[in-house]
């Protein structure tokens, strides 16, 4: 028999706060995480904005020497979870039956990039021993099963945008078929590196607009690229039975997943959505519920003029006439797009849409496209009585996830 699937912890590190609570507030609020990027030199790059965690410092100096951004982000992220959670893998589980599931997309990049300018500047032997163990993409999920005594599995899922959602989405498949008992799940990115900036600015996949208050504009005719964000996100999935007897807080369920590919083009989605459409059908169809059933849908919305018309295409094709009736908004029109951790911090955004009963916005949204015409939430936060949550995401490579959330009723 299928076991139930808990949440009982989340943590975040966002441009719009570097904690959970922080981030849900600024969410609600409509609070914009864009501005002039400071991290890079953009003085010869026409794309000059972007959405940058701000006042993050991690805990330990010393140790933040030996560990890339994007590691940092996910152990801060994974602390506060477990804080809320109060798991304590080896004390009240065994280690054996925890895992570790954080995704990465671009792993150490920046790093990478620091250490070949010194090998070009300086010669070889400057080059940082602990290059390799910095930027590999499963370093994040390896350090925080190192932090908290995790003996399970411990993975880093590499499908581009659509990590996190996977990392997740897979989680609740292995605990709801009895391979783990809980699992830390979540993604962590930190692209800002001159490099990878300038191959998306270069492929035109970011907007080059000046003005942060029409840069991210999902679902809006002048949308026109995405603005690139970094952070994490982290959820503590436990198997339900175990986390009652334990007393701890259910905050939500995971009920639903549904992963397929576009098998199409490296970079753009299949302009139809049909496979993104086939994975929000198995989400349902492993939620068990009818489509006019979902109170909320948090949109992968990227304000790219493909994506979120695709999308669009994907949500019709599968909710027909429900699709107009159903709350949706991009969250990234606040924090931009975190590449591989969107999925995680939107997860998040989805847990606490469950538990206040209200759902936030897309912010900065003007221009109606004619395409676009569904229930996109652009007139603030709305108060909604959200039962079941659904977020989706997709990556370069044709990669698609969708999965469900519910409220816990007992």
């Amino acid at each position: 028999m299928a076991r139930r699937v808990a949440i009982t912890g989340v943590g975040a590190v966002t441009p719009i706060g570097n904690n959970a609570e922080a981030y849900w507030g600024n969410l609600i609020k409509g609070t914009n995480g864009i501005d002039l990027i400071t991290k890079i030199d953009t003085s010869d790059q026409k794309v000059i904005l972007g959405a940058e965690v701000k006042g993050f410092e991690y805990p330990d100096p010393r140790e933040a020497r030996r560990l890339d951004l994007f590691t940092q982000y996910g152990a801060v992220a994974a602390n506060e979870a477990f804080s809320q959670s109060g798991l304590l893998p080896g004390e009240n589980i065994p280690g054996l039956r925890v895992s570790a599931y954080i995704g990465s997309g671009i792993g150490g990049i920046r790093t990478l990039e620091d250490e070949i300018d010194k090998e070009f500047t300086k010669g070889k032997k400057y080059v940082s021993p602990l290059l390799v163990p910095m930027i590999i993409g499963n370093m994040a999920a390896g350090y925080i099963s190192i932090l908290h005594g995790i003996h399970g599995t411990a993975m880093d899922v590499v499908t581009a945008c659509a990590c996190g959602t996977h990392c997740i989405g897979e989680a609740w498949r292995a605990i709801r078929h009895g391979y783990a008992d809980a699992i830390v799940a979540g993604a962590a990115e930190a692209p800002f590196a001159a490099v990878c900036f300038a191959s998306f600015a270069n492929m035109k996949a970011m907007n080059a607009s000046t003005d942060k208050d029409r840069a991210s504009i999902p679902f809006d005719k002048e949308r026109g690229g995405f603005i690139m964000g970094e952070g994490a996100g982290v959820l503590i999935m436990e198997e339900l039975e175990h986390a009652k007897e334990r007393g701890a807080k259910i905050l939500a369920e995971v009920v639903g997943y549904g992963t397929t590919s576009d098998a199409f083009h490296i970079t753009a989605p299949l302009e139809t959505g049909y496979y993104g459409a086939e994975a929000i059908k198995m989400a349902l169809e492993g939620a068990e519920i009818a489509p006019e059933e979902i109170s909320y849908i948090n949109a992968h919305g990227t304000s790219t003029p493909l994506n979120d018309a695709m999308e669009t295409q994907a949500v019709k094709a599968v909710f027909g006439d429900a699709a107009y009736k159903i709350p949706m908004s991009s969250t990234k029109s606040m924090t931009g797009h975190l590449l591989g951790a969107a999925g995680a911090i939107e997860a998040i955004a989805c847990v606490k849409a469950i538990n206040e009963g209200i759902v936030p916005p897309t912010i900065n949204y003007k221009e109606k496209d004619p395409e676009l015409d569904l229930d996109y939430v652009t007139d603030g936060a709305r108060k909604v009585d959200v039962r079941y949550a659904m977020s989706n995401n997709f990556g370069f490579g044709g990669h698609n996830g969708s999965v469900i959330f519910k409220r816990y009723e007992g």
